[in-house]
């Protein structure tokens, strides 16, 4: 019978790169939370009492339209944290952050945040190189909402989910996705299926499973390698994407139908 083992702060890359003398100030103040699919984080305007660092759960920062229409602006993982705002001397957010896949975090309180990062030390360096990697990966979403199509916008949104997980699978529903696209459901349908025509992914019933990493890095448009040349230049500590030669073994991407 096997046992699910419990996420550890080492398994979020930001939390392992800090000295052993940081992680004794801060590893007792963390809480193991669960995030569910779906479940909000933050909401626009509210108050911030927590940062988050996710294990092995993604988090999708997206403006609200006020007719409700929403597009995604990035996506944090196990790379990083979610709550810069709390930090960077605000309070709140004007975004709102929804659970795109379904894990773990440890959260932080703020105070302990704030204190550890008045400092001035390794936790404040690397919070500032953090945040501007997310100002590169929202900077270049902007622009590849604006210029690229929603096959290429799919196949950006796919690449850095995976690099972000620790297991292969991530549940969302269509339209969900659809959402963070900032387009119809039926366009993302189309756009896998498309993907699929050209042998990157397999989709069926709402499942992907990527084929081809390369092709699809191909059929991607350079917006997810300018994000990950960034990412991975100002964030030294993440680990070496592991080069996969065994189909059996890529990454799946499950997308539930709405109705699932």
């Amino acid at each position: 019978m096997s046992t699910k083992t419990t996420p550890q702060p080492q398994h979020n890359h930001l939390l392992a790169a800090l000295s052993p003398e940081v992680q004794a100030r801060l590893f007792p103040h963390l809480e193991l939370v669960s995030l569910q699919l779906n479940s909000v984080m933050y909401e626009s305007g509210r108050p911030m009492r927590h940062v988050y660092f996710p294990t092995d759960a993604i988090v999708s920062l997206q403006y609200i339209m006020e007719n409700g229409a929403s597009t995604a602006i990035l996506v944090v993982g196990n790379e990083g944290l979610l709550g810069i705002s709390l930090f960077m001397g605000g309070a709140s957010t004007p975004n709102r952050s929804l659970v795109q896949s379904a894990g773990y975090a440890y959260r932080l309180p703020r105070p302990h945040v704030k204190n550890e990062f008045n400092r001035h030390g390794q936790l404040l360096q690397l919070m500032l190189r953090y945040t501007q990697a997310l100002i590169t990966q929202v900077a270049q979403t902007a622009v590849c909402n604006r210029h690229h199509s929603i096959d290429q916008q799919l196949c950006r949104w796919l690449l850095l989910s995976m690099d972000r997980l620790t297991h292969n699978n991530l549940s969302m529903t269509q339209e969900f996705m659809g959402n963070m696209l900032g387009v119809r459901r039926e366009g993302v349908t189309h756009a896998a299926i498309k993907l699929q025509q050209q042998g990157a992914i397999t989709y069926s019933r709402g499942s992907i499973k990527v084929l081809d990493r390369k092709k699809l890095e191909a059929l991607s448009c350079e917006c997810y390698g300018v994000v990950k040349k960034e990412t991975e230049t100002l964030l030294p500590y993440l680990p070496q994407r592991q080069v996969l030669t065994n189909i059996a073994d890529i990454p799946v991407v499950v997308l539930p139908t709405t109705n699932a």
